[in-house]
C-alpha cells in the first residue's frame, strides 16, 4: 500500500493537526455510512490522508492553465484502417456437402431448447 499521507505537505502530517478541508466528523460520517469500524488512530489517519490529497488538488486548481489547450490524448492517434474491398468468399454447396446435416441451403443442428433433460 502506498503513502500518500505527506501528499502536498512537503512529506510530514503531524499527528493531532487539524485539517483545515476535511473534518474527523466527516470521517466518521463517511465511515458511518459505508458501514466500517474504525478505530481512532485509523479515523487520525485517514483524515490526514485525505487533508493531504485534498491540498494537492487545491495545488493543481491553482496552477494558470488558461493558454493550455483541452485534450483528450496526449498523443495524437489515428485509426488504422483497410478498405472495404469484396472477396469472394466460400462456395455454399461445397461448404454444406461437408456438413453431417443440411436442410434446404441452411445447417441442420439439433434443437436445443425446449428439450426436457
Amino acid at each position: 500500500m502506498r503513502d500518500y499521507s505527506g501528499l502536498g505537505t512537503g512529506g510530514a502530517v503531524a499527528s493531532g493537526d487539524v485539517s483545515e478541508r476535511i473534518s474527523r466528523g466527516d470521517i466518521e460520517h463517511v465511515a458511518k455510512l459505508a458501514r466500517l469500524e474504525l478505530d481512532a488512530g485509523e479515523i487520525e489517519d485517514l483524515t490526514a490522508r485525505l487533508d493531504a490529497m485534498l491540498e494537492h488538488f487545491a495545488d493543481i486548481d491553482e496552477l494558470q492553465l488558461d493558454d493550455v489547450e483541452p485534450m483528450t490524448q496526449p498523443y495524437p492517434l489515428v485509426n488504422v484502417l483497410r478498405d472495404d474491398v469484396v472477396a469472394p468468399g466460400l462456395d455454399r454447396d461445397e461448404v454444406l456437402a461437408a456438413a453431417p446435416d443440411a436442410v434446404d441451403g441452411r445447417f441442420r443442428v439439433p434443437p436445443i431448447i425446449g428439450l426436457d433433460g
